[in-house]
């Protein structure tokens, strides 16, 4: 045979990927078997591969991967979410530089420019994915936005609104005034910044009296409709029932009492602004008070702002704190840390905002998704365990969903108008049967389509993947068809921790109140992915690597085996790009271990040396241990042991010592008993890689034998467990640090392996001779001969109780190596003499932690075993 030309991960890639695609292996349809089911974390629309996407959809494909190895029917469902707030900005800012204005277009002008944007650059990630191996069913790709995922999430509206659980209230709401939506609580993330405490004077109406109040927005007095004090508080007694005026505009508003003005914060004073502060409206319901709404939906002053209309409310603070200064109310300003609420997508500072929103109850809905995570008889498992304290926090404490956003791209809320009240409304599928339900809440017959007026909001995007892994089987539209009953609920759900809530938690609520069922087995919550400097990887940082050049510099295998080696369930990652160099520097260790066995010459006449026969056997139990760590590891989901379980077999057992053992002499052949087995080794070794690295792995396979396309590596079948013969792994270990120590000494005193030694041993230990053979190759020894006594003339080494003897006459300069390990037997006596010092100080003892005295006692022990091999070896030279 002659060696295959070097590993071209590019083309083999490829190939291999169309193979699969064209025999149809990643596609699954309900049959007998068990089915085994995940549905990806659908990215949105308008992104792009980066690490996080490789770290996740790479577990994903290592778990499809084993299942379809297990004989189970595989299925994994792709798709992409229009994520509303993403992919607006995205058609917005492309319609700006053609000249258009949003503003400008009809709801189904807009709406073609986002399709037409969608299917232009939409998917993009799903491509890129492929790149990276994953096998997911391509076929039955959906989309949030496709016409049954909509159906559904309109049918899930209706029902919730029929139920009670949908309403619509007048209530503060996140504003993103970047986006112009609304956004859950979720969504906002409140960050520590530094801003001021500003101390402004409020004149008391009639007198020349003055009330200083504390603030940290200036620019928000335009809405102030009150100044709140503590009626416990004896400073303000005198002002009970009085009014002051706000500074600039001059507005005259009430001094009101109530308890909840915090007598320790500023100056004891609140100015209450019922439009701005979700406490300030509670307040100002309970006091009757005047809500005065001073933003327009940008967040820039509305005319209450007088001449600051127009200006960003940043900009207004400036101009404002300058205004109050030069009219000689700022009295003082100064430094504050306060929380800020900003936008998770846009980045924007949040503005509370009173609105009409719509709005799902939730405390119901979550009862049976708490019990079944965190329940005595828990159905869903959530990996590492840690998570289910997060859990139950964000659960324990559920506020409404607002599920409203003013937002073109979505699901359209299908509430129709038919009068200007408020509860002028109905809920309905179609325009057709919301007609109907006008006429008979009406009592007007008369009533026709275009009287009616469709609210113009979307739903949150959440809304719709919520419940994912239901309608992507079309469980909510027809929940008694054959995929819902045969897939549902799935097995493994593979995301971040940071959409624990967001998703994973929603999706266990729909389940339960839609199929009265868990939606998966299964969380597995990956880590982060950081740069070295533990710095979480983003564009803006300039630290994350491009995940396709990756993949191109060190192939898809190696990045793969890179990410999955350093990525316990729920820790985050420390990438390092050596990862995936010692990700492909492995992958081209399994490739020349198969070129090495291509070069062999099979002979049929020649019989089976007892090392290679030994030595097969002792990989084959080998083989079956790790087999079940593998397993084990696989049952708790710890991925990254799982690979450096494969990883150690075969870089370790098979390349670096079952190979060496049975390989032939320089150009002799190999009997076709240790060929065929080596290949059948190689080829479970295969399998059990296959996930983790499933190119170079498919590849080898289909060159190991002609294969037809039923007997490709991806359908294979999972090695079996079978007995394991637990002595011969012993016996083996033993072994191998006897020839470790041979080679030690050989690279010592530079014999060259191709003489041949002599090798004594003084079996202490009674260890069975099994593996002598494999000694005598390996060591390349003339025999072993079994003594009672040292051998003179000999260095000698200790294998726990044994002493092995290799006699070094002619070999080396006897004098230099007496001189050599006199020196040092000295400083081993010295390095005792010192520990033995410690030891005997009362005081240390006494002192000194147990673990500490353990590690002294055993590195006594070590030094006088180390004296007296030293002692027999100089002995055995003189």
């Amino acid at each position: 045979m002659s060696v295959t030309s070097k590993y071209d991960a590019r083309a083999v890639e490829s190939k291999w990927y169309d193979y699969w695609m064209k025999n149809n292996y990643f596609h699954s349809t309900p049959d007998e078997r068990e089915p085994y089911t995940i549905v990806i974390p659908p990215p949105n629309v308008t992104g792009v591969l980066h690490m996080g996407h490789m770290l996740n959809n790479t577990i994903q494909d290592v778990l499809i991967r084993r299942a379809r190895l297990q004989g189970k029917n595989a299925c994994w469902v792709p798709g992409t979410d229009h994520a509303s707030i993403a992919t607006e900005a995205k058609v917005v800012a492309k319609l700006k530089a053609q000249g258009i204005d949003k503003n400008d277009l009809t709801r189904d002008e807009f709406l073609a420019h986002a399709w037409e944007w969608t299917e232009e650059y939409g998917g993009v990630i799903l491509e890129q994915l492929k790149k990276l191996g994953c096998s997911c069913d391509w076929d039955r790709t959906k989309f949030t936005m496709d016409d049954d995922m909509s159906e559904a999430v309109i049918k899930v509206f209706v029902d919730l609104h029929n139920k009670g659980l949908i309403y619509r209230g007048y209530r503060m709401v996140n504003w993103d005034p970047e986006a112009k939506t609304t956004l859950s609580d979720e969504e906002v993330i409140h960050e520590e910044r530094q801003g001021n405490l500003y101390y402004i004077n409020y004149k008391i109406e009639g007198s020349d009296d003055v009330l200083t109040i504390a603030t940290t927005r200036p620019e928000t007095i335009f809405g102030d409709t009150a100044i709140c004090i503590n009626p416990n508080d004896a400073r303000f007694k005198h002002l009970k029932g009085k009014k002051a005026i706000v500074p600039i505009c001059n507005r005259v508003i009430p001094i009101i009492e109530d308890e909840y003005v915090d007598l320790e914060f500023g100056t004891g004073c609140l100015k209450v602004t019922p439009a701005h502060d979700e406490n300030d409206k509670n307040l100002g319901d309970k006091h009757q008070l005047e809500v005065i709404d001073i933003f327009n939906d940008d967040a820039t002053l509305n005319s209450f702002g007088l001449q600051f209309e127009g200006q960003d409310r940043f900009d207004a603070r400036k101009a404002v704190t300058k205004e109050l200064d030069a009219t000689g109310v700022l009295v003082k300003t100064e430094t504050h840390i306060n929380k800020v609420g900003t936008s998770e997508r846009t980045k924007a500072v949040i503005e509370p905002r009173l609105s009409d929103q719509w709005f799902l109850k939730m405390k119901e809905l979550a009862k049976p998704a708490i019990e079944a995570v965190l329940g005595d008889d828990a159905e869903i498992k959530l990996f590492p365990k840690k998570f289910e304290n997060t859990y139950r926090h964000w659960m324990e404490n559920i506020r409404d969903w607002n599920i409203s956003r003013q937002l073109l791209w979505g699901q359209q809320i299908p509430a129709y108008f038919y009068g200007d009240g408020k509860e002028d409304f109905v809920v309905a599928e179609t325009i057709e049967k919301a007609v109907e339900l006008a006429k008979e809440k009406t009592g007007k017959s008369e009533l026709k389509a275009e009287d009616l007026k469709q609210d113009t909001d979307a739903l949150d995007t959440w809304f719709s993947s919520w419940l994912w892994p239901m309608s992507v089987f079309d469980g909510i539209r027809n929940p008694e068809n054959e995929e819902i009953k045969y897939y549902y609920p799935t097995n493994d759900l593979v995301t971040g921790p940071d959409i624990l809530f967001f998703w994973v938690a929603r999706m266990i609520i729909a389940g339960y109140e839609y199929k009265d069922q868990k939606p998966f087995n299964n969380v597995y919550l990956t880590g982060l992915v950081r740069d070295k400097q533990r710095r979480k990887m983003s564009k803006s940082l300039g630290n994350s690597p491009d995940a396709l050049k990756l993949i191109d510099d060190y192939s898809a295998d190696g990045v793969r085996v890179g990410l999955l080696l350093s990525s316990a369930a729920g820790n985050d990652l420390m990438f390092d790009e050596s990862l995936c160099q010692q990700g492909k520097g492995f992958g081209n260790k399994i490739w020349n271990a198969y070129n090495l066995t291509n070069l062999w010459e099979v002979s049929d006449t020649i019989g089976q040396p007892n090392s290679s026969k030994i030595a097969l056997e002792w990989y084959r139990a080998k083989f079956q241990t790790v087999l079940l760590e593998i397993e084990d590891h696989f049952s708790k989901y710890r991925l990254s042991d799982a690979l450096m379980s494969t990883y150690k077999l075969v870089y370790d057992d098979f390349c670096g010592w079952l190979l060496e053992i049975v390989k032939p002499a320089y150009q002799q052949p190999i009997d076709a008993a240790t060929y065929n087995e080596v290949i059948a080794i190689f080829e479970d070794n295969l399998k059990v890689l296959h996930p983790f690295m499933p190119f170079l792995t498919e590849d080898i396979w289909q060159k190991t034998a002609q294969r037809t396309p039923e007997e490709a590596l991806i359908v294979a079948k999972w090695p079996e467990a079978k007995p394991i013969n637990t002595t011969l792994i012993s016996q083996f270990e033993f072994a191998s640090e006897v020839i470790s120590g041979i080679r030690t000494v050989r690279k010592d005193k530079n014999i060259a392996f191709k003489d041949t030694i002599g090798f004594s041993v003084i079996n202490n230990e009674k260890v069975a001779t099994t593996f002598d053979d494999v000694i005598i190759k390996l060591g390349n020894l003339d025999s072993i001969n079994y003594v009672s006594e040292a051998v003179e003339g000999a260095l000698t080494y200790r294998v726990k109780s044994n002493e092995y003897f290799i006699p070094m006459e002619g070999a080396i300069d006897v004098d230099a190596e007496i001189i050599k390990l006199t020196e040092e037997l000295s400083y081993t006596q010295g390095f005792l003499k010192s520990v033995q010092k410690k030891l005997s100080n009362e005081r240390f003892v006494a002192g000194a932690p147990e673990q500490v005295i353990v590690n002294e006692g055993k590195k006594e022990a070590d030094a006088l075993a180390k004296i007296e091999t030293l002692k027999t070896s100089i002995n055995n030279l003189q």
